[in-house]
């Protein structure tokens, strides 16, 4: 038998090491393909339109209801883990010429195979931990999933520039095949799923999306996951050809927002997982949703003052680490709209909907930042974050489902 110790380690490894597994592949194809373009000289609106690689990410609650009622969570991140390494490595090609054409589509790829994990890695820890165990460990999730955001937008980044696009691209296979491999080993087998719709899946996809909508205060809910990351989003799609405006290259850019951002990110999700596991959602939410929301300003004043190296450092430190309180903030909001049974459609079509905004807005970023320049354009993006302050102030209470955490 396995002491308390053991088990709390284990749980606390298999947490960190699925949440890593989940933001490298995410970091791949959001933030490493942009430096990609990036190097490889597209304009600002090509650039932009990257963000409808986004575009599996809001459309996956349509095949969510597969992962509950087909097979076993456990076996569902295993595999997708040993494919999206295949997809990895398959970017070894178009990095030697720099064929923009077919990274696309292979990024494009791996973003469906990365969005159907995402929803079997949520599931799974929904289905395994109990409700205050999900809100305890929200810091250690976000925590690891940016840490996979450190190594792919900082790490992988910085071999690129040292080394070679095809270096960092198979590096990343080896990561997803050598996680896979662990997975295979370390998870426990979760608890078995409810049978009662077997007969009747079709039914029972019907009821998981029924379900979800039919939640007390459903359409405030939606609009505040909408919403909640407009203005972020907006800002977020520019900052890579921002900085390649200023005059910094793969390396210092690795460095400026894959390490120093990554690092204050990550302690930006375990301050917000603390901080919600001691007073509660319904008294972080407004707090945490304005923190993030006043850093994007800074990027205006980058874009005006032009300042050294050291102030931009400090403001993507800032800008990271507000974002990782607000990642913090959602990922427990959208876990209290999921029910028993259906948790890992519930939990997709919360996530799904969070990165419409970033996908529409995203998209046509780079369009409207060549016609306005970065100073209004990062000012615009202030103001797209605006309806959801409003909304966190007046959300009702009875959205909120805290439970004292046992951490």
């Amino acid at each position: 038998m396995e002491n308390a110790v053991a088990i709390k380690f284990k749980k606390l490894s298999w947490i960190a090491s699925t949440y890593y597994a989940e933001g490298l592949p995410y970091s791949l194809v959001q933030q490493v393909s942009v430096q990609f373009f990036t190097y490889a000289g597209a304009s600002l609106q090509v650039i932009g339109l990257l963000s409808f690689f986004g575009l599996p990410w809001n459309l996956k609650l349509f095949w969510s209801p597969v992962i509950d009622l087909f097979g076993n969570k456990k076996r569902w991140l295993v595999v997708m883990e040993l494919i999206l390494g295949a997809v990895a490595a398959l970017l070894i090609w178009p990095a030697q010429h720099l064929n923009l054409d077919l990274a696309a589509k292979i990024f494009i790829l791996m973003a469906f195979m990365s969005a159907t994990h995402d929803m079997s890695v949520d599931g799974y820890y929904i289905q395994t931990l109990d409700t205050a165990d999900q809100a305890g460990f929200s810091g250690l999730r976000v925590a690891a999933y940016r840490v996979a955001m450190l190594v792919g937008n900082g790490a992988l980044v910085i071999l690129a520039g040292w080394i070679s696009w095809t270096v960092c691209f198979l590096t990343a296979a080896f990561m997803m095949w050598g996680l896979a491999a662990f997975h295979k080993w370390i998870l426990p087998e979760p608890p078995p799923a409810n049978t009662q719709h077997q007969g009747h899946r079709w039914a029972a996809v019907c009821e998981a999306f029924q379900t979800y909508l039919a939640q007390p205060g459903i359409v405030w809910a939606l609009a505040f996951i909408l919403l909640f990351r407009a203005g972020d989003a907006m800002m977020f799609a520019m900052v890579t050809p921002f900085l390649n405006h200023l005059g910094y290259g793969l390396i210092a850019r690795g460095i400026l927002t894959g390490s120093v951002g990554t690092v204050t990110g990550i302690g930006g999700a375990l301050l917000g997982g603390l901080i919600i596991s001691r007073w509660g959602l319904k008294r972080a939410l407004f707090p945490l949703t304005l923190i993030q929301s006043l850093a994007i300003p800074a990027y205006a004043w980058l874009a005006w003052a032009d300042p050294s190296i050291w102030w931009v450092g400090v403001t993507i430190a800032f800008e990271q680490g507000s974002a990782g309180l607000g990642t913090a903030v959602l990922m427990v909001f959208l876990m209290q709209r999921c029910q028993e049974n259906y948790q890992a459609t519930h939990f997709a079509i919360g996530s799904a909907l969070m990165s419409v905004a970033a996908t529409v807005v995203g998209g046509f970023s780079g369009f409207l930042a060549a016609k306005v320049g970065f100073v209004e354009f990062f000012l615009l993006a202030f103001v797209a974050a605006i309806p959801s302050l409003l909304l966190a102030i007046g959300m009702p209470d009875k959205l909120y489902q805290d439970k004292k955490s046992p951490i």
